[in-house]
């Protein structure tokens, strides 16, 4: 039987574009966190500057997280655009450890200006942490049903989500988490933006939580930059 896994969203400040100091800003939150897993929202190495240069796994500017990992023995859970086969570029999460970054998922679900700039990924994706498979969501994704079916259907104990909304959709948001959580008997786990942002997100929604299978909040922060929400999964 798998041990309890401690998880933590994260809602860090984010510099627009800036992928070292969001680098830095994201270290720090890992070794805040003090979480086995640590799930950070959407693009949140550059910020939702849909026209930001895609970051390679091997980027230099990443050492900090994976050293930060290291410490802590810690997988983060970070945004990002990276570049696909054939040119196409993705929204995506990277799974950072102590070996190092790789991409885990590309959002499949694309909204907004996002077709412009980014390809959809094609498939869904888990990833498993001590004997625990947690499935991989990025903003729209959480709103579409088939994806949680998908996803659900690889065999999942929790479906981590990292977004990014506003304000006005906080209610939304709550609502499918527990849809989610309730349908599928998961944990669910969602890293929501906070502050400011490109795109218009000039008030992102924050208010990152962590539900049970039963569709009952058990951890959840405001809408502040730099709030954790922990939890611990059995």
């Amino acid at each position: 039987m798998p041990k309890s896994l401690s998880i933590a969203v994260a809602q860090p400040r984010c510099v627009p574009y800036d992928v070292e100091a969001n680098a830095a800003i994201h270290a720090a939150t890992v070794a805040a966190a003090g979480a086995r897993v640590v799930v950070f929202p959407e693009l949140s190495l550059t910020g939702y500057e849909l026209d930001a240069p895609a970051i390679t796994a091997d980027d230099p500017r990443l050492a900090p997280i994976v050293e930060a990992c290291a410490r802590s023995g810690s997988l983060a859970l970070v945004g990002a655009p990276v570049q696909g086969d054939g040119g196409a570029a993705h929204i995506a999460t990277l799974a950072v450890d102590e070996t190092g970054v790789r991409v885990a998922y590309r959002k499949m679900w694309l909204g907004g200006a996002e077709p412009t700039y980014f390809a959809p990924g094609d498939q869904p994706a888990v990833v498993e942490v001590d004997g625990h498979r947690l499935g991989l969501a990025i903003c729209k994704d959480l709103n579409t049903p088939r994806h949680a079916v998908d996803t659900a259907a690889l065999g999942i104990d929790g479906y981590v989500a990292s977004i990014l909304e506003t304000v006005d959709a906080t209610a939304k948001v709550a609502a499918r988490a527990e849809a989610i959580a309730v349908e599928h008997r998961v944990w669910v786990a969602v890293a929501s933006f906070a502050g400011s942002t490109g795109g218009g997100f000039d008030h992102a929604a924050g208010r990152s939580g962590i539900l049970r299978p039963d569709g009952v909040l058990v951890s959840a922060v405001d809408r502040e930059p730099g709030a954790i929400a922990k939890a611990t999964l059995s």
